[in-house]
This record gives structure tokens, C-alpha cells and sequence, in this order.
């Protein structure tokens, strides 16, 4: 037996793991230290603040007493206040004295304690919508009118007689100024392989040949896709189909739902070479932009124009405003598919648990720091929503607990909290045991 053909499977399986470990760190960071400064603010002392479970790999103590500290399980964190009887603050360990009873979580003002397990998913949530925003503000936004940039990296046969600077008014006669959008535009073109583009440049306006449009490239692979399984990485170009030359990503994606699931054999251009790909259509839950879901046959990509466009700086309460709408379409579409999971309606593949959320995280490491870090402001998101779910154990319980106590002037029995707090574990121990088998058995 030859070790030597582990290796790759090894360094992808460790960068996997490495990836994982670091969105969950620093999801997990930024969560309860949400608890733990709205806490101090609140006048709640926390006493561990703690990364990971398990033997302590480092601590420190700060001037105010609070032990921080790295744990050897990466897998989650915790800040446990003053008196509390555990990590999850429940319950009380008895040795607070009358006078530091204003300081633990169980002897806070009902406002301080509310205030402080909130702050855990709104952190969060900020924590998605600064990473929105930081991209959006990163990336610019396309210049207005559509102006040529350069070039994406395309076979020879996809060559264009465009430069940096043209400003772009029609395609094929039909003008940019008169349609919205790139599919408005694409499903005016005729489906031509060269295209004659009309361009302002230099004050002339004159006629340029270029490659049809919207063409085969590759912008993004999503995540434990058929595309993804097959090694398909961004910028890929697809020139043929079995056998058959494609130019436009219209084509590829009438042969793909023609398929119906049955293996394609795609030639795929990267770089230069030239490479042979056999992949299997898979049926797929897509959110729709009105709403609920619609299942279609997909291999995971998504395609773009031919060009970069030239791009303008955004402002950065514009972006602070286009990173909300990202958490919004983020938290409602998470919730939509729950709900048509819960009904029947969509498959529970369209669950992850911890195996899914891995192999997600090393792909999106794989295609770029950007990738990677939008998926932590996504995965952020899920988080904090998750968490506000009115389960015992999660934040939004502990919300529940204390929406009663404000209603009926008194706190909840210890005896039937600590019963709730059990239930709601095994209902969380229950859903990652199924996400597991979903990840790894049933959903592959």
C-alpha cells in the first residue's frame, strides 16, 4: 500500500478542519463576548470567559478578575458570570455573598439580564452586517453608466476587441440604457458566439466585435455541489458539453436540466489546459426572489459577463445599509427554508450540521480569503438566528424565562427551569445527531 496517496486527503481533511475551526472561533468570540461587555456595562461580573471546552491551553486574569482563557476542544465557548451554577448560567453555585448579589446574573435587574443574553446573537448580527458592508465597500459597486474594466481570464477563442475605459451602450443593437439588468439583456441577445459591442471611447462612438455576453465562465462553485465534488474552481471555463462546443452559460444550463440527473462529461478550460470533467446533476432547493423554493437540476456554478466591470467606491452608510439587506434576505431566507423543511415541502439535505458546515468552510477557504470571510458573515447570521430560537439552553430561551418573569412579576421555578434546560438539551443533542446522519448517510 502506497501512504504517499493519503497525503492529499490528509492536507485537504487538515485544511478543512483548520478552516472550520477558525469561522466557529471567531463566531463563537465575537457571540459571548457580546454576553460578556453588555454584562460588565450592566454591572454583571463575568468570572471565565472561555474559547473552546476541555483542559485549558492558556489563561490569564485581567484586572477586574475575569479569567480568559483557550480551551483544547474548539468547539464552542462560554462566559460564566458571577454565582452561576454552570456555563449555560443557570441556576445558582450558593456562595455569593448579600452583597454581590447585584453582580451575578441570577441577582441582576430583570433589564440587565434580558440586555445581556440578547447581546450574544445581536453581536452576531453585527458582526454579519460589517462583513457585508467591509465587502460591498471592498469590492466598490459597478461604475454607471456599465464601463469595460478588463478582460476575465478566457480561452483565445473568446478574444475582444475592447479596452480598459470603453463605455458600454449596446450589444447587438440592443442598448444598456434601455434594459435592467444583465437577464433582461441576455434574453434580448440572439445566441451568436462573436457580438459586435457599441462603445464610447475617447469621445468616439464605434463598433467592437467581443464573445457572446454572458459566456461559460465560472464566478462562484457553491459549497458540497456536484461542481465542487468534481474540482470545478472559479474562473473555469466550460468550452464543450458530450462533445458538444458551448459558448454561452444559457447552453449550459439547458443541457444540465435536459440531463435530468445523468452524468455529463464537460471539457473545462483553466488556465491554459484543457481538463475532463464527469459530473452528475443534483436535485437542488433554490430560494425564489418572490419567495419559497423551487427545486431544479444543478451542478453548483454560477456564470457572469465576459469582462470585469469598472467599479466606484461606496460610502460606508451605503454599505452599512446594503450589509443590513444581506442580513435580512440572510435570516428570512433561513427561516423560509425551515419552514418548507418542518412542512415537506423541501428536502432536510438542505440542512448542515457540523460535518456540512466543515466541508463548507474548507471550499469557501479554497476560493479566496473573500469567499471565506463572507461565509463568516453568513454563518454569523445563521448563529445568532439559531440562537434566539425559544429553545432551553439557547439564548432565546433564557428570553422566554425572562418574558414570563416580566409578565407575571416573578421568577420561574429553579426545578422546572432546570427540567426545561434538559429537554432543550436533548432537543439539541437530537437535531446535531440528525444533521450528522444528514451530512454524512443520507444527504452525501
Amino acid at each position: 500500500m502506497d501512504l504517499m496517496q493519503f497525503v492529499p486527503m490528509f492536507g485537504n481533511f487538515a485544511f478543512m478542519i483548520a478552516a472550520f475551526v477558525v469561522a466557529l472561533s471567531i463566531i463563537v468570540a465575537i457571540h459571548e463576548y457580546g454576553h460578556y461587555i453588555v454584562g460588565r456595562w450592566c454591572g454583571i461580573h463575568a468570572e471565565v470567559f472561555s474559547l473552546g471546552f476541555g483542559p485549558v491551553i492558556f489563561r490569564r486574569t485581567d484586572k477586574r478578575g475575569t479569567v480568559w482563557q483557550i480551551a483544547a476542544l474548539p468547539l464552542g465557548g462560554f462566559v460564566r458570570f458571577m454565582g452561576d451554577a454552570n456555563a449555560a448560567s443557570v441556576g445558582s453555585d450558593g456562595t455569593v455573598s448579600d452583597a454581590d448579589l447585584r453582580r451575578t446574573m441570577m441577582g441582576a435587574p430583570l433589564w440587565a439580564r434580558t440586555a445581556t443574553v440578547a447581546a450574544g446573537p445581536v453581536f452576531n448580527f453585527v458582526l454579519a452586517i460589517a462583513i457585508f458592508a467591509g465587502s460591498i465597500m471592498y469590492q466598490g459597486r459597478s461604475a454607471d453608466p456599465l464601463t469595460f474594466g478588463e478582460m476575465r481570464p478566457l480561452p483565445p477563442s473568446f478574444s475582444s476587441d475592447l479596452r480598459a475605459g470603453d463605455v458600454m451602450i449596446a450589444v447587438e443593437g440592443v442598448r444598456f440604457d434601455e434594459v435592467e439588468g444583465t437577464v433582461s439583456i441576455t434574453d434580448q441577445l440572439p445566441l451568436i458566439e462573436r457580438m459586435s459591442y457599441t462603445v464610447s471611447r475617447d469621445g468616439d462612438i464605434i463598433d467592437v466585435e467581443g464573445p457572446y455576453y454572458f459566456p461559460t465562465a465560472v464566478l462562484s462553485v457553491s459549497p458540497r455541489s456536484a461542481a465542487d465534488d468534481a474540482d470545478i474552481k472559479i474562473n473555469d471555463v466550460i468550452t464543450a458539453i458530450d462533445g458538444a462546443p458551448v459558448f454561452a452559460f444559457s447552453q449550459v444550463q439547458e443541457l444540465v436540466l435536459a440531463a435530468d440527473g445523468a452524468p455529463l462529461e464537460f471539457e473545462v478550460w483553466r488556465d491554459g489546459e484543457t481538463l475532463q470533467k464527469t459530473i452528475a446533476p443534483r436535485r437542488v432547493d433554490m430560494p425564489m426572489a418572490e419567495g419559497g423554493f423551487e427545486t431544479r437540476w444543478l451542478i453548483g456554478i454560477s456564470g457572469t459577463i465576459f469582462f470585469n466591470e469598472r467599479t466606484v467606491a461606496v460610502s460606508p452608510w451605503e454599505a452599512t445599509q446594503m450589509g443590513a439587506r444581506g442580513l435580512w434576505n440572510t435570516v428570512t431566507t433561513s427561516l423560509s427554508a425551515m419552514q418548507h423543511i418542518l412542512f415537506g415541502q423541501i428536502s432536510t439535505c438542505n440542512l448542515s450540521g457540523p460535518v456540512g458546515i466543515a466541508e463548507t468552510s474548507g471550499s469557501m477557504a479554497e476560493q479566496g480569503a473573500q469567499s471565506f470571510i463572507w461565509f463568516i458573515g453568513a454563518l454569523s447570521a445563521a448563529v445568532g438566528l439559531i440562537n434566539l430560537f425559544p429553545i432551553p439552553v439557547l439564548d432565546g430561551g433564557h428570553l422566554v424565562f425572562y418574558a414570563y418573569e416580566a409578565v407575571t412579576r416573578r421568577k420561574p421555578n429553579e426545578r422546572a427551569v432546570q427540567v426545561f434546560m434538559f429537554v432543550g438539551l436533548g432537543l439539541i443533542l437530537s437535531l446535531m445527531t440528525f444533521t450528522i446522519l444528514n451530512d454524512t448517510i443520507l444527504c452525501p
